[in-house]
């Protein structure tokens, strides 16, 4: 399993914990409290800046890392802010500005975030959340460790379960057409 001696490389298995925050403090989020961030090292399935921070390191060390946007969530593209009608919303009910919301498109669903309600269009930002902002991670690293065979054919860590992300758990709600 974890060998205390293991360095971050590709195709290691990493698992940590992270507070962030961007840089001017209006954004905050941990895994304190919640599951710990598993990864595949080398694969591009966290931020490229953090990624690149993390090689070389063991199990164990604490650090921080400071990521700009364009090795982040990029920078702020301003073509991405669109004007659209309100009947290509997959939301109902009142739209307010701030709010983030599901649109059809041609990609299938997406979300933006309300910029401006019309009666008829409304002002939408497609932008991650957090595209323009300079990002400060907190970093604990608990373990590093192989890639099975099956993560490396994946290219994608599975839990500490062993299992893949939680898409087959998504289907579970369905007790509507209980005939007691």
């Amino acid at each position: 399993m974890t060998d205390a001696g293991m360095k971050i490389e590709d195709d290691k298995v990493v698992t940590f914990h992270y507070r962030l925050q961007d840089s001017d403090g209006s954004f905050t989020e941990s895994s304190e409290g919640k599951n710990p961030v598993t990864y595949m090292h080398g694969r591009g399935n966290i931020v490229r800046g953090l990624e690149k921070e993390l090689r070389g390191r063991g199990s164990g060390e604490k650090l921080t890392v400071t990521v700009a946007p364009e090795e982040a969530y990029g920078l702020h593209d301003p073509d991405a802010v669109q004007r659209v009608p309100v009947k290509h919303l997959a939301a109902r009910g009142k739209l307010v500005a701030g709010q983030m919301v599901p649109v059809n498109t041609n990609a299938g669903i997406r979300y933006a975030l309300v910029l401006k309600v019309g009666h008829f269009n409304v002002d939408l930002d497609f932008n991650h959340p957090l595209a323009g902002r300079t990002l400060v991670f907190d970093i604990d690293i608990i373990g590093v460790r192989d890639a099975t065979a099956e993560e490396l054919e994946h290219g994608h860590a599975h839990g500490p379960e062993g299992h893949a992300h939680d898409h087959e758990h998504e289907h579970e709600h369905d007790h509507e057409h209980d005939h007691g």
